[in-house]
This record gives C-alpha cells, structure tokens and sequence, in this order.
C-alpha cells in the first residue's frame, strides 16, 4: 500500500461514514451540474461522497489494486495530479454532456487511474470476478465504449457515464502532456559542432565513463532511465569511443545534474 492510495482510502471511507451517519451533508458536496455557480465546490468534493455501500466498494477496490503500482511509478504528485485531474475531467464532462440532478462519487478519478495503469502495462492481465482474464488495454477500451453507449443512449440512467469519460478523456491528456515534458527532458539539443568535435577526441574516455556511471538513474524518469542505461551499456561494452558525439552531449547533461 502506498501513502496517497491510503490517504484516499482512509477520507473517502470516513466521508461516506459520516454523510451515512446524517453528519455531513451529503447534497452540499454533490456536483450539481444545474447549480454549478451556487456550488463550485462540488467539482472537487463531489469525488469523496458516495451513493451506497457498493458504489463506494467498487470504487475503493479499484483505487486499491491499481493505485499504488500507479503511484510507485509516477511518484505521490504525479499520482495525485493525475487523480484530481481525471476527477475533475469528469466533472467536467458531466456539466457539458449532461443534467444529472447531482453526481457522486470518484468514479472519474478511479477511471482516470485505471487508465493510467493500462497506459503503462497494456498487457497486464486483469482478472475479471477473479476468473475472467482480459488485458488491462481491453479492459479500458471496452469500459470507455460502454460508457459512451450508455451516455448516448440513457442507458443507466442512474450512473453517471459522462463522469467516466471524463476521467479517461483527462488521465490521458495528462499523461501524454507529461511523457512529452520528460521527452523533452533528454532529447538531443542542438550543440555547436566545434565542442561535439572536441567531445569525441577527449582522452580515452575513462574520465566521462566514470562521471557517467555517477547519473542516479533512479531518479530519471522511465524513458529516459532507458535511455541512459542503453548508453551506459553501450560504452562498457564497445567503448566510449563508440559513442555519437550526441549521445555523450546526452550522457553530459544528465551528469552535470548530479
């Protein structure tokens, strides 16, 4: 279990006890699309409050078995930004497409985590009733194409489908904004010829192998701890001088960040 799955855990459990138990509200932390200006708050609380014991299980147990490998690859703000995003994705989406009297639940930001797991481990095998194998790609196509039958449709009148869009529609967007900061990360800056020139003929390389084999790859993100370990291989193996003047420009630059 990982800190921030935990803490999600624990605040939407305590808020359902609590509306259950008449001590909160629950209508005042609804979204209610129709009332958005009188209730802003609801885009972001609506996210903790849940409408039955099975609507909030369902929710944590998804939260449980894909949140934390989710968190332990993004780290707890990447987790979060993305949870809160898709949750608000879903809000988002629940106001444009549609008039629920008031939506409930993290329904979107459980989604929006659901994806993320796929989008990093599309084949992983997801069991369905703990018997029905599917990889979690499928899974998640065929999730999105139900909720946007549903939606259209009225089918389900009672569930808030949109909300599910919007958590997919979100999580996406905000992976896809993130992988290309950190492509941007590593991807080869135009250096001027005469220091390339002067990079390749440096010694026999053992003083750059060295301050190389300094990078905490750990700390990197996944693409570029890729990246980086191929290079490091490569050098060991074939030598420094085997090496592009771009790819030891590459190795530089995440060097002189330690």
């Amino acid at each position: 279990m990982t800190p921030w799955v935990l803490r999600l855990l624990v605040a939407n459990v305590a808020v359902y006890f609590l509306t259950s138990m008449g001590t909160l509200d629950w209508r005042y932390m609804a979204l209610i699309p129709g009332a958005i200006l009188a209730q802003p708050w609801g885009v972001f609380t609506y996210m903790f409050v849940h409408g039955g014991f099975w609507h909030l299980a369902f929710n944590m147990l998804g939260l449980f078995f894909f949140g934390p490998r989710l968190e332990d690859q993004l780290g707890g703000k990447g987790f979060l930004s993305l949870y809160f995003l898709s949750g608000l994705g879903g809000a988002a989406f629940s106001f444009l497409f549609a008039r629920y009297g008031a939506v409930v639940g993290a329904s979107g930001a459980v989604f929006g985590v659901l994806l993320g797991f796929a989008y990093f481990w599309p084949r992983e095998r997801i069991y369905i009733w703990g018997v029905l194998p599917i990889e979690a790609r499928w899974l998640v196509t065929i999730l999105a194409a139900m909720a946007l039958y549903s939606g259209f449709s009225g089918a389900g009148a009672n569930v808030a489908h949109f909300a599910h869009l919007g958590g997919f529609a979100a999580g996406y967007g905000y992976l896809r904004w993130r992988k290309r900061k950190y492509m941007q990360q590593w991807k080869p800056m135009p250096t001027p010829k005469a220091k390339l020139e002067k990079t390749a003929r440096a010694g026999s390389g053992g003083d750059s192998l060295r301050r190389w084999k300094s990078i905490r790859i750990e700390n990197l993100h996944e693409l570029n701890r890729e990246e980086v370990e191929r290079l490091l291989e490569k050098s060991k193996t074939s030598g420094v001088g085997s090496l592009t003047p771009d790819e030891r420009a590459m190795l530089d630059r995440f060097a002189s960040h330690h």
